[in-house]
């Protein structure tokens, strides 16, 4: 099997957290692993608040190099990926996109879609929640009336303005929202009353809402919340789960901290075994890794897969967005196919 990758910049049409005429862009690194004429693709997408750079993520792939190249065809890819994890600490995105590319190349093998290959529940589409970032008043109601296709909004709060910008959306729009805190709030009576606020404003579910670190104070709070709590910085991987002991109610799984879609199955499979809710969400991925993503949509309670909706310059296609859910097709692995020269001659 032969390894090739390519970093790529993706830009934003509406960025997360700044002024809506500010253009910013996020690195992706796009990976095709070909055995034959069959290929298989992935994403590390490394957005500044992961912490992976450029550099690591192709520093990793050339290390991993040798070992795909030896693979046989037909090789047993778990094994595989076990020993690419094995490699060294850390790059989780850079082992989600060979993870991503081995689970194509294998489905595409198969001549099925990755859930179908995978034996996993067939949903044609679901309902996904849309972004509205931190910004101005105005650019807020425009993106609101930008969403009202969506069926559900995902907000960021934590910044000392929760009330006045879920009271202005409040004005525009009863849409469901998911509330993304990022460790926001450091006192648990200070959260527990927002809580409560939000309990009568449609809130479905609020994400991170205290530091990771402030373990004890989580636990107190989803034992008083009258809404669920996910977390999501506390979790990368399925070894994390084990510490949360109640702290929250559900996970927010992302293919970027986990490692990948083997990883993820993993951890979805915890949850349940746990009382867990399941929520796939996303970094900053192209189609490329949402579609990796919403292949397992059958298993999540709630999804966040809207990332390639922000973009002007996806260089992928294969997923289909319409009347705010997320529809996948009968196309083998993923389904996602890159645009014509995105690696060029490498």
């Amino acid at each position: 099997m032969q390894l090739r990758f390519q970093p790529y910049a993706l830009h934003f049409i509406h960025p997360f957290g700044v002024s809506g005429n500010t253009r910013t862009s996020t690195i992706s690194v796009f990976v095709e692993i070909g055995d034959g004429d069959v290929k298989g693709y992935g994403e590390a997408c490394l957005p500044p608040y992961l912490g992976e750079t450029e550099a690591a993520t192709v520093a990793f792939l050339h290390a991993a190099r040798p070992l795909i190249h030896s693979a046989s065809s037909g090789a047993n890819f778990t094994e595989l990926l076990l020993r690419i994890d094995q490699l060294q600490q850390g790059c989780n995105a850079a082992k989600a996109a060979l993870d991503m590319a081995l689970n194509d190349l294998a489905a595409k093998q198969k001549g099925v879609p990755l859930r179908r290959y995978k034996a996993l529940p067939e949903v044609a589409s679901k309902p996904t929640s849309f972004t509205i970032g931190i910004d101005t008043e105005e650019v807020v109601v425009q993106k609101i009336k930008a969403s009202a296709d969506f069926q559900i909004l995902k907000i960021k709060a934590g910044t000392g303005h929760d009330k006045e910008l879920i009271s202005l959306i409040r004005k525009h729009t009863n849409q469901p929202l998911y509330v993304d805190v990022n460790q926001g709030w450091t006192n648990k009576h200070m959260a527990l009353e927002m809580m409560q606020w939000m309990a009568d404003k449609n809130v479905v579910l609020v994400e991170q809402p205290m530091p990771k670190e402030q373990l004890a104070d989580m636990r107190w709070l989803t034992q008083h919340s009258p809404l669920p709590t996910f977390a999501d910085e506390s979790v990368k991987r399925l070894s994390d789960l084990e510490q949360l002991d109640g702290a929250f109610n559900g996970i927010n799984i992302k293919l970027m901290k986990c490692t990948g879609v083997n990883e993820a199955l993993k951890m979805i499979q915890y949850c349940r075994n746990h009382h867990l809710q399941v929520f796939l969400g996303c970094m900053a991925e192209s189609t490329c890794g949402t579609s990796a993503m919403a292949q397992l949509m059958g298993l999540a309670d709630y999804i966040d897969l809207d990332a390639p909706q922000l973009y002007k310059n996806d260089p992928f296609t294969g997923l289909a967005y319409a009347h705010g859910k997320i529809h996948l097709g009968q196309g083998a692995g993923t389904g996602a196919t890159p645009l014509p020269g995105l690696f060029g001659n490498l």
